[in-house]
């Protein structure tokens, strides 16, 4: 499944220029607006050369402005949840079920897409290499922390997590430069979760956020960003269907450390 032209801009967006991400930020605040102007209409709306808005499109992967306008016209012509993945008040058990599970895969190979091989890569080390390691989240996102810190104490490394969002900027505090705060937050903006990174950021200590938008807050500030990508319905919020996914990364992380501590022990035995 190839990933979508929102899903490549914010899977970008921590590595484009200032002036890039004034055109990302364009993007995704009014991806309808975009398909009806010219690039000379867009540059000269954000102050731009042409050539800065052409040399973006090639950074997100098309061929050129044209390119990546009508690749955004035409997902903006399809329901994110195709209509027969809608659940009606007609569907039965069954047919929820599958709709539910349907949607829950498509997340999965959503966030998958959207993740560089790099991020995993630079999270996985700031991971290892921490003396300790803090889970904070607030909310729903409160309980992932908590189901984070029972995976990570399998993997040998000191880890922790507390539902209490004051507890958790005490905790924030006390960290150190060998330490790793793991903040997640759906939207990235939340207040409390936001006041949390910035007390970590503060004591030197790494930071990781595991977030839906690429632009916010918490997406911009930590060392290394994470992204979830989910749909929303009728009966489920994009919040509550990005749990899946946000617990999809943890597994990931946690078993990638426990590979590569098997692979330290192996090392160490030869």
């Amino acid at each position: 499944m190839k990933n979508s032209c929102i899903e490549k801009i914010q899977t970008h967006y921590p590595k484009l220029s200032e002036k890039e991400k004034k055109i990302a930020n364009y993007i995704l605040e009014t991806p309808d607006k975009i398909i009806h102007r010219t690039i000379n209409e867009v540059a000269e709306e954000l102050n731009l050369a042409d050539a800065t808005v052409f040399r973006f499109c090639k950074r997100i992967g098309y061929k050129g402005y044209q390119a990546m306008k009508i690749a955004l016209a035409s997902e903006m012509t399809i329901p994110v949840i195709s209509s027969h993945e809608e659940i009606i008040h007609e569907d039965n058990e069954k047919t929820i079920l599958e709709k539910v599970f349907k949607s829950n895969i498509r997340t999965i190979e959503h966030t998958f897409q959207v993740n560089e091989n790099e991020s995993i890569h630079r999270a996985i080390e700031l991971l290892s290499n921490a003396n300790r390691v803090e889970f904070y989240g607030t909310g729903g996102s409160a309980v992932i922390a908590l189901d984070a810190y029972y995976k990570f104490i399998q993997t040998g490394i000191k880890a922790s997590a507390t539902l209490d969002s004051h507890f958790q900027v005490m905790s924030a505090s006390q960290l150190t430069k060998e330490d790793v705060a793991v903040v997640i937050s759906h939207t990235g903006t939340n207040k409390d979760s936001l006041n949390i990174l910035n007390t970590a950021r503060g004591t030197g200590a790494k930071t990781i956020g595991i977030t839906s938008v690429a632009k916010s807050p918490i997406g911009q500030k930590v060392d290394v960003a994470l992204y979830t990508s989910s749909d929303r319905t009728e009966y489920r919020s994009e919040s509550l269907a990005s749990r899946i996914a946000q617990l999809s990364l943890i597994d990931a992380l946690s078993v990638n450390l426990m590979v590569l501590n098997e692979k330290v022990l192996m090392k160490e035995d030869i």
